[in-house]
């Protein structure tokens, strides 16, 4: 017999599109992923030395369930000098990605029915960990067409069941940046109302046109043992080092101690080789972050540019993250594009591309393309779209090195 709550969790929709990808991938399909949040470049070559330094060592046994004094001394500085905050080792968790970070927050803050705010749209995962603790998550969704949250909805979806309100800026599907004037409203609201405030800081570098990500820490009057901020953080798209699984937790010392609790009583440890990896990278050259930067803001161009051949598609460019949302409610002839879900099965069918469905954070008739790719996968992946949507488009297109012809619109 399987649980009610195993049963009630929602299965990944990235994973399993990226797996469908992956299969038709070995097939010898020419699959292009606009579903995946991985960027392409290569982990630094101070991470790489730095985890082969320790492997070839041989000594790969157990660490401190918070993390190496080394990486965590890393993650120190790295705080001190992006956040303008110094905190101290028992401030600081090293998890197996930031997504066990804010299961650990969540496990260890909320009880059984305690309610979780969360702005649409949201990162996928946030929902499901929320059930995964027996909380409630309450989704709060912008009704003026934007993506941006406002704080008179935040403050009217308050109980006194709420516990915690997480924070993804930029934000994962949408690429915007919140701005300053919410995040200076919703730390004080946090702080004088005794909610936690979960900042997923993930994608804080990783920012266009000479935008700037503003610390919560900037607006609290509260020292760090006493305050509702929690910032979430982690390697893996900051250096495209998605596979290592390092993220972090700075938290006060209380709150740490619980969560510390937790990770010991579960995964033990995180893997000593992928934390040197880590450490490598926080104290190597970070030219490679400005390198990736750089390239992602210009994939963002090339795609923010593809899009504009669509006329009447709407589409919020991205200040951040190598997502975007597109709105297919008006664009789409065929009522599909109410129903996100067929329409990117019906795209991976006809073209295969694959893309995320809207619905799945929150946003129905959106999908979201991720332009973490190449240039020409951008392009064609953005041209295969348009001809199986768009009856203005050619009606043949090669897909590999076969011509198909489209015969539903």
């Amino acid at each position: 017999m399987i649980s009610h709550l195993a049963r009630a969790i929602s299965p990944s929709p990235t994973f399993a599109l990226n797996e469908k990808a992956r299969i038709l991938r070995e097939k010898g399909e020419p699959v292009i992923n606009m579903g995946i949040g991985e960027p392409k470049n290569k982990a630094p070559i101070t991470a790489i030395l730095s985890s082969a330094a320790k492997l070839t060592s041989g000594d790969i046994k157990y660490t401190p369930p918070d993390g190496t004094p080394g990486l965590k001394k890393a993650i120190i500085r790295y705080t001190e000098e992006n956040y303008d905050k110094l905190v101290s080792p028992e401030n600081v968790l090293v998890t197996a990605g930031a997504k066990q970070s804010i299961f650990n927050i969540l496990f260890s803050v909320v009880n059984p029915q305690d309610e979780v705010i969360i702005l649409a749209p949201y990162w996928v995962s946030y929902t499901e960990m929320i059930k995964m603790v027996n909380g409630v998550p309450v989704v709060i969704t912008p009704e003026d067409g934007t993506f941006h949250p406002r704080m008179s909805d935040i403050e009217q979806a308050v109980t006194s069941y709420t516990k915690a309100i997480i924070v993804n800026s930029p934000n994962n599907p949408s690429g915007i940046i919140f701005s300053e004037t919410f995040i200076a409203e919703i730390v004080e609201f946090c702080e004088r109302k005794r909610i936690y405030l979960v900042m997923d800081d993930i994608y804080h570098k990783l920012v266009f046109n000479g935008h700037q990500v503003t610390s919560a820490y900037k607006y609290s009057n509260q020292d760090l043992e006493s305050s509702m901020i929690i910032v979430v953080n982690g390697v893996s798209k900051l250096y495209g080092m998605t596979g290592f699984r390092i993220g972090w937790v700075i938290a006060s010392r209380k709150l740490i101690d619980v969560m510390l609790n937790v990770q010991a009583q579960t995964t033990s440890c995180t893997s000593v080789v992928l934390q040197s990896a880590a450490e490598g990278a926080l104290l190597g050259m970070q030219s490679i972050v400005e390198n990736l930067r750089l390239s992602i803001e210009n994939n963002r161009n090339i795609i923010m540019q593809e899009l504009k051949s669509f006329h009447g598609l709407k589409v919020i460019e991205p200040q951040g993250t190598f997502y975007c949302l597109p709105d297919f409610r008006n664009y789409c002839p065929s009522a599909i594009a109410q129903n996100t879900v067929e329409l990117a099965k019906f795209i991976l069918e006809k073209t295969l591309v694959v893309t995320v469905p809207g619905k799945e954070f929150g946003m129905e008739g959106h999908l979201r393309l991720s332009y973490a790719g190449s240039t020409k996968e951008i392009i064609e992946g953005i041209e295969r779209i348009k001809w199986a949507i768009d009856p203005s488009s050619p009606n043949e297109i090669y897909i590999g090195d076969r011509k198909l012809v489209r015969d539903w619109l």
